[in-house]
């Protein structure tokens, strides 16, 4: 994986961030406006959001961006009403067309879901600084991005608290000294509970996060430990090893968010609090430091740090990720896209919360794997496995408890 030169910190930087209404992206903002107040030379030049006008206006006004890109209409009719001076992108490409298009030297990518790999492939492509924090991109398509990384120039850098914790232990080190990866999990909200009351538990239930702050889907993500999946198949593709190298583990106080064990049986581990400005703000400076916006660790309050194995029959999620890096090609797409709809489904009330992962395991067992080695063939795989969960919702629905 590229990693940019040392001079990062010089010169002027140009930051546009993709999903800048959502969870990442708001955190993402007050990192940037935190390090420009310290004195870093970071502009954000471009906002690119789904359909949340609001919020999207008033971080525009805020930071004077004049380039944006909604892909809801009205909501990018609003955005021109009320900044008629401005550039707004609209539609299902108003990402990729910002990417294309606008003077940036950075680009956070934190578009939840597929929806964010068409701009995130531009800017691979572009040679762009590329903030990741959508880690369906390389789970999808992590065989298309990672040539063009190479090839461009680009520098791709982790945003996830997880694969930044691996990031930073490894700077430097050469990938043949490690012996396995470990990934931590908080264990959501369902570590401890009845496995029946957990396969029926309610939306409310699922998005009580114990530890983290997220977006709705990510958190679902976590209650099924699909989110530890998805991180296992990403951590192959940006560290470049195999399955067999990674693992996941419990860790309920999310303070000690990665560890690389060494050859020689060393073990570097990266601690921090559960609060992604953190890494964001890792991210952004890298490979230089700044004052921290996160509140510092309390060594005085921190009494142990727990670790447990994982439970495959409480979170069967984890084993689908080495299935599809075994699998190769777009067996990360069926995967992915499988999960997407199976949580919405979820939260519309479709389906039991037990379910998701099973429908997920369905579209894997159903759609064969081809090569991904287009962004046509990764869309296909993916509208594949959305189209047979709704087929199957559709002819054998699962009415909830």
């Amino acid at each position: 994986m590229a990693e940019p030169a040392d001079n990062t910190m010089a010169g002027p930087r140009r930051l546009a961030v993709l999903g800048s209404t959502g969870s990442i992206g708001c955190n993402t903002l007050a990192v940037a406006e935190h390090l420009a107040r310290q004195g870093m030379d970071l502009r954000v030049v471009a906002l690119a959001a789904q359909r949340n006008a609001g919020l999207l206006i008033e971080q525009a006004q805020r930071l004077g961006v004049r380039h944006l890109a909604v892909c809801d209409a009205d909501a990018a009719a609003q955005a021109r009403a009320a900044l008629p001076d401005a550039t707004v992108y609209a539609g299902d490409d108003a990402a990729d067309r910002l990417v294309r298009e606008v003077d940036c030297t950075d680009v956070a990518a934190a578009i939840v879901g597929i929806a964010g790999l068409p701009a995130t492939l531009a800017a691979a492509e572009l040679g762009r600084r590329i903030h990741l924090s959508n880690k369906e991109t390389l789970v999808a398509a992590g065989d298309l991005i990672r040539p063009l990384i190479e090839s461009s120039g680009a520098a791709l850098l982790p945003v996830d608290s997880e694969h930044s914790a691996v990031f930073q232990c490894l700077h430097g080190r050469d990938a043949r000294h490690v012996r396995r990866l470990v990934l931590t999990a908080s264990g959501g909200p369902f570590r401890e509970a009845d496995l029946a009351e957990m396969r029926a538990a309610t939306p409310e239930q699922a998005l009580a996060h114990p530890t983290w702050d997220m977006g709705p889907k990510v958190t679902i993500d976590s209650a099924t430990m699909m989110n530890k999946a998805l991180e296992v198949i990403e951590a192959h593709h940006l560290f470049g090893l195999p399955a067999e190298q990674i693992e996941a583990i419990i860790h309920p106080q999310s303070v000690v968010h990665s560890f690389v064990e060494l050859r020689d049986g060393s073990v570097l581990a990266q601690l921090g609090p559960p609060d992604m400005r953190g890494p964001i703000q890792a991210a952004l400076t890298w490979p230089g430091r700044a004052a921290g916006i996160s509140e510092p660790m309390d060594w005085q309050t921190l009494r142990r740090l727990d670790f447990e194995p994982l439970d495959p029959q409480r979170f069967p999620a984890v084993q689908l990720a080495y299935r599809a890096i075994r699998a190769g090609g777009t067996a990360g797409a069926v995967l992915n896209a499988a999960n997407e709809a199976a949580v919405q489904a979820f939260l519309d009330l479709r389906i039991p919360f037990g379910r998701i992962v099973e429908l997920a395991a369905l579209a894997m067992d159903t759609i064969p794997v081809r090569p991904a080695d287009t962004l046509d063939a990764v869309l296909d795989a993916d509208r594949q496995a959305r189209a047979l969960i709704e087929d199957t919702l559709s002819q054998t629905p699962v009415a909830r408890d």
